[in-house]
């Protein structure tokens, strides 16, 4: 484990323009209900969206939510791509980020929105939605959670009809059954009915060059999910303390939104070895201890007084963020077969920001009780 330490691109055409969706609504697929909003974007011609254009399809919000972004600013400067297109879960508040700065800071991607909940969508709703005479060479979908009761079917169906070159799956390190091998290889046992599996088993037998990710957890100065470090910061700046189970030295891989879109663009890279090897382990290689977390949040919110208490695991995980005992992946295979790099970002670099964000969100403000950490507490004495 490591401790914490203190031929160029295509340029892109942009003029602005609306897009009003009605085919759906008058044409051959009108039985099927999407919500089809007008979505402003930007044109391009249409010869860049011939040989090597980028779809990512992106989910509402959530773990996952920052990374539709992250990955269309990665690919933005890769030579291989000269066009972008987001499909939008039209369910994600545009107020929010990441949406409210696909705008200002991912300009010369195209965005169209879509219903991606509804199962009934299918890979002709889908070309209808993103233009009749739209092929895309490289699909990243990171919104469904599996082949069958969302919009996944048709997505990897779709990915078959354009002759894709790649279908980049963003699935997660949550289907793995542990059998105690840490890091956890990509060779670990699954959930044979986690709808992710079921995905990659779809695309696999459908013969797409299929590759699949399997992050962890994920923190973004974009995010709209930040449960897991937020639980540290909750009791420290209220001087509660900290109820951590077992003895606090299991893992975590905590990983920077920017590096895990950059591990998803490594494909690029070698797009025949990452067929080969079809799953990879997503996440950085600076693994920390749960009491480590604790530890450099209160260095990064200027706390030098906190307490830990550790306590049995079998009284459960009460409000605590990580599983109850090691449970973390390495991106070794990503960096041996991918030539992916490294982070670029560290945890101890990044809570900083990281803190002026949580009190920028109200943090020091909220009414918090604390019931189930007194609950465990209580039973541990």
């Amino acid at each position: 484990s490591l401790l914490y330490h203190k031929k160029p691109p295509t340029k892109m055409i942009s003029s602005t323009t609306v897009l009003k969706i009605t085919a759906l609504l008058n044409g051959a697929a009108s039985t099927t209900a999407f919500s089809l909003p007008t979505t402003a974007f930007n044109v391009r011609p249409s010869t860049s969206l011939s040989m090597s254009a980028a779809l990512i399809v992106q989910n509402k919000g959530g773990g996952h939510g920052e990374l539709g972004f992250q990955l269309a600013k990665n690919l933005s400067s890769n030579p291989k791509i000269t066009s972008i297109t987001i499909l939008q879960d039209s369910a994600c508040k545009d107020s929010k980020e990441p949406f409210c700065s696909y705008a200002t800071d991912i300009p010369n991607v195209r965005v169209v929105k879509a219903n991606l909940a509804d199962e009934s969508m299918t890979a002709a709703d889908m070309q209808t939605l993103l233009g009749g005479g739209e092929a895309f060479e490289y699909v990243w979908d990171n919104a469904s959670k599996g082949a069958e009761g969302t919009a996944g079917k048709a997505i990897i169906d779709s990915a078959k009809n354009w002759n894709s070159k790649l279908l980049t799956y963003v699935s997660s390190a949550g289907i793995y059954k542990p059998n105690g091998v840490f890091p956890m290889p990509e060779t670990t046992p699954v959930k044979d009915s986690a709808g992710q599996v079921l995905y990659e088993k779809y695309a696999i037998e459908n013969g797409l060059p299929f590759v699949s990710f399997r992050p962890q957890y994920i923190y973004g100065e974009k995010s709209n999910k930040w449960d897991y470090i937020d639980w540290y910061f909750d009791r420290l700046v209220r001087g509660q303390p900290l109820p951590i189970p077992g003895d606090g030295s299991q893992k975590v891989s905590l990983t920077n939104s920017e590096d895990v879109a950059s591990l998803l663009a490594s494909v690029l890279n070698d797009e025949a070895a990452a067929v080969k090897q079809t799953f990879f382990n997503c996440g950085t290689d600076q693994l920390v201890s749960y009491d480590e977390v604790a530890a450099m949040c209160a260095e990064a919110a200027g706390i030098s007084d906190y307490m830990i208490e550790h306590y049995d695991g079998s009284l459960g995980k009460a409000k605590f963020p990580f599983r109850l005992t090691d449970f973390y992946v390495s991106p070794d295979t990503a960096k041996e077969k991918l030539g992916w790099k490294g982070p670029k970002h560290s945890l101890v670099d990044d809570l900083p920001w990281y803190y002026e964000s949580y009190k920028a969100r109200g943090g020091l403000d909220k009414e918090m009780e604390f019931v189930e950490d007194k609950e465990v507490l209580s039973a541990t004495v």
